[in-house]
């Protein structure tokens, strides 16, 4: 059975040094199946401010920086047909338990996330979603690449 890899993905500078980091890895994992991952989340309040058209647009935003970062694996040395890519736009209270939603859908044996550099307090409000992966998945690889 060949190595299934789960990759969260974001446009944020933690999931692109992830991405960095998965196509240095590529020596190891290059017969891997790679599937990037994006949970669609509510608007926030600010984001709701920028207007309608700008939170409509998202959803395409992303696809296009997920096609680059497929790109990218691809160019790394990663087969074409074992990067693929998924979207949920089902709304889920946190990013983490759509991730381990989408865990428990599939047979991943490992799940690769960026993390970047927040304080306590910002931990404490917002949360951690590759904190709560490591401690909830219990029998799969996580991988945390820090920023």
């Amino acid at each position: 059975m060949k190595c299934s890899i789960l990759m969260a993905f974001n446009d944020s500078s933690s999931s692109r040094s992830a991405l960095d980091f998965l196509c240095r890895m590529r020596p190891c994992y290059a017969e891997a199946l790679v599937t990037l991952l994006h949970v669609l989340r509510k608007p926030s309040g600010s984001e709701e401010l920028m207007g309608k058209k700008f939170v409509e647009s998202a959803p395409a935003r992303m696809r296009e920086k997920m096609e680059k970062a497929r790109q990218k694996l691809i160019d790394s040395g990663f087969k074409a047909e074992n990067v693929s890519i998924k979207m949920i736009d089902k709304p889920y209270p946190t990013v983490g338990e759509g991730i381990l939603e989408q865990v428990a859908e599939g047979p991943y044996n490992m799940v690769v996330i960026g993390r970047k550099k927040m304080s306590k307090a910002e931990e404490f409000v917002l949360g951690d979603p590759s904190i709560r992966l490591v401690r909830a998945l219990e029998g799969i690889a996580v991988m945390v690449v820090k920023q």
